[in-house]
């Protein structure tokens, strides 16, 4: 048997108040956005905001359903409409923001395994990495690829292997 060694690279800062623009705006478009969260049954709102390589900036949020598989993350929805009105531009940055009833998370939260799996693709797709930024109350996750939390992930070249 082979033994193969997969690690994980995160840039983590404490320092929130000290972030660029860049990440301050996007952290204040996923914030807004997880206020519009529609999350009635498990009361978690989260916002994404994703910029776009021509300057857009998309937001979304999770859309809560009573029968739960029905939902959809903020993430998902936010590619997902990235991809529908701007299919030809990439995204260069994914920030992605937690609160529930006692606020903002103090930890950042991670995409699932289903958001992680399509932010590979859209990284696949379009050629280049996304950068996805996690944001807590205390502390900012950055990391520099979707490959860096789904190291062994399924891409759209497993599909035509012989």
């Amino acid at each position: 048997m082979q033994l193969r060694k997969v690690t994980t690279v995160v840039e983590i800062s404490s320092d929130t108040t000290s972030e660029d623009a860049l990440h301050e705006t996007l952290r204040n478009a996923a914030a807004e956005a997880a206020h519009m969260a529609y999350a009635p049954y498990s009361n978690f709102h989260v916002g994404a905001a994703a910029r776009l390589a021509n300057g857009e900036i998309i937001t979304g949020s999770n859309q809560e359903n009573a029968a739960y598989p029905s939902g959809l993350c903020a993430e998902r929805v936010t590619l997902f409409y990235a991809n529908a009105h701007y299919p030809n531009v990439a995204v260069t940055h994914l920030m992605i923001y937690a609160e529930n009833a006692d606020g903002v998370l103090p930890t950042p939260i991670t995409p699932c395994g289903a958001c992680r799996q399509v932010i590979i693709e859209k990284e696949t797709t379009q050629g280049s990495p996304i950068e996805i930024c996690l944001a807590g109350a205390d502390t900012t996750y950055i990391i520099s690829s979707a490959s860096q939390l789904m190291p062994l992930s399924f891409l759209p070249d497993s599909l035509n292997q012989k």
